[in-house]
């Protein structure tokens, strides 16, 4: 697993996303937890322009990640460096931490700092959440969960192969808990114990601000439990989405969504 992950090819990234994607909208399709009225593909399209302009930042930065993640291994320096662990809990450790400070951290900031919220909200004006929504980000709020995950990776000491494997379950698991679909509530609950689960997430982009500012994290549920931002709700069938003064149909394209954080409103 070391070897594949250290020297996985773009390409192999690719597949495994697109192929996690494509599930889901399978199984949205057969146990859907809403039925939208919208229509699927052009919804989809929209939502998958931003995967394109993820993907140029994160490639514009790419260089600075592995860099920064060599050097940790090179110099042995990070906080996991400086205990004596075997490398099976240093892996989870840093999946861990990668997922707390890249994901759980700051998106809390991202809720709580005004001008950071308005790159961010573009991501809450979907009407529609589902696998895609996972996808929906401004190309400046790229720029911050790169630099989250920088911060983790220098602080923490994560090598290379450690960071690829982090960034395809963050990837995987975002799709996963952003799609519309129907679990038993036995097991979504079950789950929300561990990982983020549907249900769990879709309370997170609920209109109402309460819950909208709750259930934050990423993979691990555990941050929300840590940090009392765990809230769930009897029926998540009865969640409105979105933000209230994006309801218009102009937010469904590309253009008015990249000027979302520019806007007055």
């Amino acid at each position: 697993m070391i070897d594949f992950f250290e020297h996985i090819p773009s390409y192999y990234r690719t597949a495994i996303l697109v192929a996690g994607l494509v599930l889901l909208w399978v199984i949205e399709g057969a146990i859907p937890r809403f039925r939208f009225t919208g229509n699927k593909y052009r919804h989809a399209g929209t939502n998958l322009f931003f995967t394109l302009t993820t993907a140029a930042v994160n490639l514009g930065f790419a260089f600075l990640i592995v860099k920064a993640s060599q050097w940790t291994t090179a110099e042995q320096f990070g906080l996991l460096y400086w205990m004596p662990l075997p490398l099976w809990l240093h892996a989870l450790l840093a999946i861990l931490m990668m997922d707390f400070i890249g994901a759980y951290l700051v998106h809390v900031i991202q809720h709580k700092v005004a001008w950071m919220w308005h790159f961010h909200k573009i991501h809450h004006t979907d009407k529609e959440v589902d696998a895609t929504t996972a996808l929906r980000h401004h190309p400046v709020e790229s720029v911050f969960r790169v630099g989250a995950l920088f911060l983790a990776i220098v602080t923490m000491g994560v090598p290379i192969w450690m960071v690829m494997l982090y960034q395809s379950l963050s990837a995987l698991m975002s799709q996963f808990n952003h799609a519309n679909i129907h679990l038993p509530h036995w097991l979504d609950k079950a789950l929300s114990w561990v990982i983020v689960s549907p249900d769990m997430h879709k309370v997170h982009h609920s209109r109402y601000q309460p819950e909208t500012d709750s259930n934050y994290a990423n993979i691990f549920s555990i941050w929300d439990r840590l940090f009392g931002t765990f809230v769930t709700v009897k029926d998540t069938t009865s969640l409105q989405y979105g933000l209230d003064e994006y309801q218009d149909a102009r937010y469904n394209q590309v253009g008015p969504l990249l000027k979302v954080p520019f806007e007055n409103v």
